[in-house]
C-alpha cells in the first residue's frame, strides 16, 4: 500500500527523491564505517557535505512554497518560522534561520543554484545574499557581478572570510566606491551592535556573582586584550608568587580572576558622578579594622569584606574619615585624603624601582603603593612613608602584618 494518499504527490520528483532518500538512509542505519580507509574518508566527507547542502536548498524551496500557499495559517501559526518550528520540532531560532535562508535563496537565483549543486553551503549562501543586498540601491546594477564574484570565492573561503570579502566587494567591481561602501556597512553594523548590548548581574548569596553580557566586537576585543594581560603567567606570578601559575587551571577561571582584578583597577576618578558624588565604591570599616583588627568591613552595597581585603583596598584609594554615633548615624564627615598623587608615585618609582620584598624584583610599574605607617597612626602622604610592593606581597603584608625596609 502506498504511503502517499495522493498519487499526484507520489509522482512528484521531490516526493520520489524524499522517498528514495528515506529508504537509503534506513538501509545505512547499521552500516559500519571502520573499514573505510583514510583516502576514502577524506573523499566522502566533503561529498556528503555537498549533498547536505543540496538537500538544505531543497528544504528551503519547500519552506518558501509553504509560505506561498499559506501553510502557517492551517495550524494557526503567526509566521513561517513558527509553523516550521512546530512541524519539525526545531527551536524557534533555527526555524527563523531556515525561513531567512528560504527568502534569501528565492531572491538570489545564482546562489540558490550553486547551493542546489552543493557548491556552497547554507552559511556561505546567507553571507553572499547579505553582501549583495548590502550594496544598496545605488549599486543595484552591480549586484549580478558581485554575486558571481562571491560565488567563485566561496570555493576557497569559509563564511567568515566571505563576509569580509563581501564588505570589500566593490574593491573588485567598483574600486572608487569601495572605502565609502565599507565605512557605511561598518557604521551600520556598529549601530546595530550597540542597540543589542546587554548586561545582567546577580548575586547567588554565597559570595559569588553571576552575569551575562553582549557588547560590540570592538569593545570585546579591548576587554579580551586587557584580560589576557592580567591572566598572563608573568602577571599571575607577580600577583600570587613564584610557581603560582597553574597551567592546568581552566582558562575561564583564569579570565574570571583577571576580570575581578580589572574591575578593581579601573580608575574611579574617570567614572561619571552618580547621585551627586563620584561613582566610587565606599568601604565602611572601624578604625580598629583599618589598624589591623579582625573585624569585617562593608561596601556601600551591603557586601561584606574580609579585614585584609578592606585594608588592601584602602592603600590604593582615598579615605574620608567619618564620625558615627552608637546607632550608626553620621555626626561628622571629613575631607577625602588622597594617597600619593601621580607626581609622588613617579618619585617613589624612580627611587625604589621595584617591589621592596627582599626576594622580589617586580618592576615599579606593576607594584602597589603600600603605607608602611597608616595615616591613622600618624603616617603621611609623602614619599618617605610609601613602600612599593607587588600585588602578591601587598596581599601578604596586610594578611601577616609584615614590614619591609627599603632596598634599592
Amino acid at each position: 500500500m502506498s504511503r502517499y494518499p495522493d498519487d499526484r504527490v507520489v509522482g512528484h520528483p521531490v516526493a520520489r527523491f524524499v522517498g528514495v532518500l528515506e529508504a537509503e538512509l534506513a538501509g545505512l542505519s547499521d552500516a559500519q564505517t571502520w573499514s573505510l580507509g583514510a583516502e576514502a574518508t577524506a573523499d566522502l566527507v566533503p561529498r556528503l557535505a555537498a549533498v547536505i547542502a543540496g538537500v538544505q536548498e531543497l528544504e528551503a524551496r519547500l519552506v518558501r512554497h509553504a509560505e506561498d500557499i499559506e501553510m502557517p495559517g492551517t495550524i494557526g501559526a503567526r509566521s513561517t518560522a513558527q509553523w516550521l518550528a512546530r512541524i519539525t520540532r526545531v527551536t524557534g531560532r533555527e526555524a527563523s534561520r531556515k525561513a531567512r535562508l528560504a527568502h534569501d535563496l528565492a531572491a538570489h537565483e545564482p546562489t540558490r543554484a550553486a547551493m542546489a549543486a552543493g557548491r556552497v553551503h547554507a552559511e556561505q549562501a546567507q553571507v553572499i545574499a547579505a553582501a549583495v543586498d548590502d550594496l544598496g540601491d545605488e549599486h543595484t546594477h552591480l549586484s549580478d557581478q558581485a554575486e558571481a564574484h562571491l560565488l567563485g570565492e566561496a570555493a576557497h573561503h569559509d563564511a567568515h572570510d566571505l563576509k569580509v570579502l563581501g564588505r570589500r566587494i566593490l574593491e573588485t567591481i567598483d574600486p572608487d566606491k569601495a572605502d565609502e561602501h565599507e565605512a557605511r556597512l561598518l557604521g551600520a553594523e556598529e549601530a546595530r551592535a550597540w542597540r543589542k548590548t546587554r548586561f545582567t548581574l546577580w548575586d547567588d548569596g554565597e559570595g559569588l556573582a553571576h552575569g551575562t553580557f553582549a557588547i560590540p566586537t570592538a569593545q570585546a576585543s579591548m576587554l579580551r586584550k586587557a584580560l589576557a594581560a592580567l591572566a598572563a603567567p608573568k602577571h599571575v606570578r607577580a600577583t600570587e608568587g613564584a610557581g603560582s601559575y597553574d597551567f592546568d587551571k581552566p582558562t575561564p577561571e583564569r579570565l574570571g580572576r583577571a576580570f575581578g582584578e580589572y574591575v578593581e583597577r579601573y580608575p574611579a576618578d574617570r567614572l561619571p558622578s552618580m547621585g551627586g558624588t563620584n561613582a566610587t565604591v565606599v568601604v565602611t570599616m572601624t578604625l580598629g579594622t583599618l589598624l589591623g583588627d579582625l573585624q569585617a568591613a562593608h561596601l556601600d552595597t551591603d557586601v561584606a569584606l574580609s579585614p585584609g581585603q578592606a585594608r588592601r583596598m584602602a592603600c590604593e584609594a582615598g579615605i574620608i574619615p567619618a564620625v558615627l554615633d552608637g546607632a550608626g548615624h553620621v555626626l561628622d564627615v571629613g575631607r577625602r585624603r588622597r594617597f600619593h598623587n601621580p607626581a609622588q608615585r613617579l618619585a617613589i618609582a624612580l627611587e625604589q624601582r621595584h617591589c621592596q620584598h627582599p626576594a622580589c624584583t617586580t618592576p615599579a610599574a606593576y607594584c602597589h603603593t603600600h603605607h608602611e605607617v597608616p595615616w591613622s597612626r600618624g603616617g603621611t602622604t609623602n614619599t618617605t612613608d610609601a613602600v612599593l610592593l607587588c600585588p602578591f606581597h601587598h596581599h601578604q603584608a596586610h594578611a601577616s602584618g609584615a614590614r619591609y625596609p627599603l632596598r634599592t
